[in-house]
């Protein structure tokens, strides 16, 4: 089921973190990785400070298009301080084309689940974690759950 825009909004606010380093990072990605081996799913992963990627990991079955969108999601979570689905969601709503809209490259931009800011409480996005490989709600739902693990 896809949750609404004030679900987002809500999810987002709830899982701003107290802090965040390279150690946290890891074990974002880590967490990912786990459930992706767990249940065989067909994912890339990706975790990063600010747009530099500090954890990458493809498992077996994703194509190599998703590391890409990997990166295009985080792209959008960076410049909007938003999830990409939340992008999806209200452009959809308003019947905009994300691309033209906000004049952004679709190479480098793609307002689809799984790209998710990372935010410290008090300090604001400093990184993000996106998700390829599974139906863009999906992708989403498990950033969020990495998100989860390390509060």
């Amino acid at each position: 089921m896809t949750p609404s825009l004030e679900t987002l909004a809500a999810e987002l606010d709830e899982v701003q973190l107290p802090s965040f380093d390279y150690a946290i990072a890891w074990q974002i990605g880590a967490f990912i990785r786990g459930e992706a081996a767990a249940r065989d799913l067909p994912i890339a992963i990706e975790v990063a400070h600010g747009a530099a990627p500090v954890f990458l990991a493809v498992m077996p079955g994703a194509t190599p298009d998703n590391p890409d969108w990997t990166r295009r999601k985080r792209a959008v979570a960076l410049r909007f301080h938003r999830s990409s689905l939340a992008m999806r969601l209200e452009c959809e709503h308003h019947a905009w084309d994300f691309s033209k809209r906000f004049r952004l490259q679709e190479a480098d931009y793609a307002a689809s689940g799984g790209g998710v800011p990372i935010i410290v409480r008090g300090a604001g996005v400093v990184g993000t974690v996106a998700v390829s490989g599974l139906p863009d709600v999906d992708d989403h739902k498990l950033a969020v759950a990495a998100l989860r693990s390390v509060m």
